[in-house]
């Protein structure tokens, strides 16, 4: 499986960037994919995850309410919209894609990466 993220870029605060994650490969591998994020300096956490075949997700408490993740099958193309989005969301992306079928919140559990993308929130 590969996962290939996109979609980062520089944004002002209170603005708005849609991520990708257009996933190839062995894709019937992938039961859950999720975003993480790292930060200078700080370790790589969870932002949300999504069920590849249902409809659970999983927000970090820092997200609620501004993030929503997604997926369209038939693409195999994970997204993550960010809106209202502030200078503490800036940090590199990661999607990531996971065999098992909880909402896990360890990176450890996923086993499929992308190679991460940088999203820049400027005040």
């Amino acid at each position: 499986v590969q996962l290939q993220a996109s979609g980062g870029g520089l944004v002002q605060a209170g603005g708005s960037l849609r991520l990708s994650c257009a996933a190839s490969g062995r894709t019937s591998s992938i039961y859950v994919m999720g975003w993480f994020r790292q930060a200078p300096g700080k370790e790589r956490e969870i932002v949300a995850s999504i069920a590849w075949r249902g409809s659970s997700t999983y927000y970090a408490d820092s997200v609620k309410g501004r993030f929503t993740i997604s997926r369209d099958g038939a693409k195999n193309t994970g997204y993550l919209q960010m809106n209202s989005l502030k200078s503490e969301d800036t940090a590199v992306y990661y999607c990531a894609g996971r065999q098992g079928s909880a909402l896990s919140t360890a990176a450890v559990n996923y086993g499929y990466w992308g190679q991460g993308t940088q999203v820049t929130v400027s005040s």
